[in-house]
């Protein structure tokens, strides 16, 4: 993500905070929360990918990364709260 910019990663964390709730919960949080769900949820995806083998270097493939991500984050914090 660090090759997109602040302004891409900004961009491409709402579009995935955005679609992993959508995915997830069946509805979106919010600009703000969607916005933080995508930032950690990329860098829990490229963790989750580094460990993997898998190398991103699109955009749509950092895309995808980071709403895969922010879904696995989405479903942590559904353990700790039935509200999700």
């Amino acid at each position: 993500m660090m090759g997109l910019g602040l302004l891409g990663t900004i961009i491409i964390g709402i579009l995935a905070g955005f679609l992993a709730g959508k995915i997830f919960a069946g509805r979106g949080f919010g600009l703000i929360v969607n916005l933080i769900v995508g930032v950690v949820g990329a860098l829990l995806g490229g963790w989750i990918f580094g460990l993997l083998g898998i190398a991103v270097n699109s955009t749509i493939g950092v895309l995808i990364c980071a709403v895969i991500g922010a879904i696995v984050l989405l479903w942590i914090v559904s353990l700790f709260d039935r509200r999700v």
